[in-house]
């Protein structure tokens, strides 16, 4: 995270502290308490997941508003973390399938995330993202697999 400043990086890992601490308590906690574990690392990943898409748009926009070309590939890639949430909210049965599924999008929002900087993103703007999308990404992962 070098070159990263200070309050995006705190506050970066700071975001995945729910995650872990969901894994965690699913680890340690009575059996009781696995199905709301679940349900809530599911959702916390769902919503990083579509908050992703929301900076993916606010790039865009941003450049928009300053006057340089948006392609309309951008816009539309902005709502599928949204979109794909949404879907995995259908999925019947346990939610090792959501998570897994969920962890593997969050994995694979690093192919978007890479070509951000050509669009306005900061240049310290993969140091954020490879270690935030990678843990959050695993700890996702994991919550399904456990």
């Amino acid at each position: 995270m070098n070159g990263v400043p200070p309050l995006p990086r705190w506050l970066g890992l700071a975001g995945l502290l729910p995650q872990w601490a969901c894994l965690l308590a699913l680890l340690i906690g009575p059996e009781e308490w696995r199905p709301a574990i679940l349900a809530l690392g599911w959702a916390y990943g769902a919503l990083i997941f579509s908050f992703l898409g929301g900076l993916w748009w606010g790039i865009a926009a941003a450049r928009h508003a300053r006057g340089k070309a948006v392609p309309r590939w951008l816009w539309f890639v902005s709502v599928v973390p949204s979109l794909l949430a949404f879907l995995l909210c259908l999925w019947t049965g346990d939610w090792a399938g959501p998570l897994v599924a969920l962890g593997i999008f969050i994995f694979a929002s690093l192919l978007i995330d890479r070509i951000m900087p050509r669009y306005g993103a900061p240049s310290w703007w993969m140091g954020l993202r490879v270690p935030l999308s990678l843990a959050l990404g695993m700890a996702t992962v994991l919550l399904g697999l456990v």
